[in-house]
């Protein structure tokens, strides 16, 4: 199981929103590259990072505080939020990004984000946040149009490697991942999936090991991070972060 620690960018500080909201952000005192180093330092093989100010649209990133971070661990990153052209996915490869998370553009523009990968190679992955199985896009405000599993289907002819599964209503609430939607979208997909959303406790982590479907291959770690109520290291322990993950390999274009 992979255990990939987030950080969630507001303004270059560390936040966490509640259900996907903009208005419900709580900042934590701790500065983002030192995060980082912490979460490597607990033996994350990855970190996931999400610019929220990307996402929001109104024209404002966290790309330089993304450089710092690239410049200060040897992880693989992975960052999402608000990348709708190629030209940010280039900017954000420029700085040594291993892998981007895409959401709107892709339920939105699908065969643009295959010429993407055609181009700049399999390294992205779909983001599929829903509420109530159905797909919310653009910053999370916007209703997609289409359910969850029809997304995650449609991810297999386009050449993204991955799939990363939130269900937003539990995001940020500590009370438990979805592992009945995010199996299902993993399945539909038939892609390695990471689940993301609710993780509250080991147990939590524990359930998502012993229950997910083989494809779902790690967990993203949030708010139970920030807020003491795990502890990457002894997770580390119980779940080895050795080379070799599923999440590691490209998948064929």
């Amino acid at each position: 199981m992979l255990l990939v620690p987030a950080i969630d960018l507001r303004d270059g500080r560390c936040v966490r929103l509640l259900r996907g909201s903009f208005s419900s952000t709580k900042q934590y005192p701790v500065d983002p590259v030192e995060t980082a180093r912490l979460f490597e330092a607990g033996g994350a093989r990855w970190i996931h990072i999400v610019d929220l100010d990307a996402a929001e649209g109104r024209g404002k990133d966290n790309l330089a505080t993304v450089q710092r971070i690239r410049g200060s661990v040897s992880c693989r990153l992975e960052v999402g939020g608000g990348v709708r052209t190629e030209e940010q996915a280039g900017r954000l490869f420029d700085i040594g990004v291993d892998l981007i998370v895409l959401g709107t553009i892709l339920v939105r523009c699908p065969q643009e984000v295959a010429a993407w990968i055609r181009r700049l190679g399999p390294r992205f992955v779909g983001g599929v946040d829903a509420v109530d199985g159905k797909v919310r896009v653009a910053g999370w405000t916007e209703d997609g149009g289409r359910s969850d599993s029809e997304v995650a289907a449609g991810l297999t002819g386009i050449g993204v490697r991955g799939l990363i599964y939130t269900n937003i209503s539990r995001d940020g609430t500590l009370a438990g991942p979805d592992l009945e939607r995010t199996n299902a979208a993993a399945c539909a997909s038939g892609l390695p999936t990471l689940l993301s959303g609710g993780i509250g406790s080991k147990q939590d982590v524990r359930d998502a090991a012993s229950r997910a479907d083989p494809l779902v291959v790690g967990v993203i770690l949030g708010k139970a991070l920030y807020e003491s109520r795990l502890d990457l290291g002894e997770l580390v322990r119980e779940f080895p972060q050795t080379p070799g993950s599923p999440w590691d390999l490209p998948a064929a274009v």
